[in-house]
């Protein structure tokens, strides 16, 4: 029940969420984000993004934009996927409790019928 057929979106939802959440992702942020300072920096009047730094900042807040929107699709399916994970758990629980109900039931009766015949087989015995 669980397992679904994913889309094209969903795939790549996931996808993104699973890199932009990885050590992987902030260190190559990291980089590029240092290399384009630097060099618009070294580039100084010929620089494409002088000091400070305007178009890289709306890069960062497109990037931003995007990514949390996805980010937040694949969140939602996989809590999805846990709600319904847990309402299966769930019924498993209540179908054993109900199970062990029975077995207990069962075996009190045993024992009251085992009290029975000990009391029987007592009765019979001579004094």
């Amino acid at each position: 029940m669980i397992a679904e057929q994913l889309t094209v979106g969903d795939r790549l939802a996931d996808g993104v969420a699973r890199f932009g959440g990885s050590w992987a992702f902030i260190i190559s942020f990291g980089v590029v984000l240092v290399a384009w300072v630097w060099v618009n920096l070294m580039l100084a009047s010929r620089a494409w993004d002088p000091y400070p730094f305007i178009l890289l900042n709306l890069v960062l807040s497109m990037l931003a934009a995007v990514q949390a929107p996805i980010i937040m699709m694949s969140q939602n399916r996989q809590d999805a996927k846990d709600r319904l994970r847990s309402e299966l758990d769930f019924a498993v629980n209540r179908k054993a409790e109900s199970e062990i109900i029975q077995l207990a039931a069962r075996l009190n009766r045993l024992e009251d019928r085992l009290d029975d015949i000990h009391h029987d087989v007592n009765e019979l015995r001579p004094r």
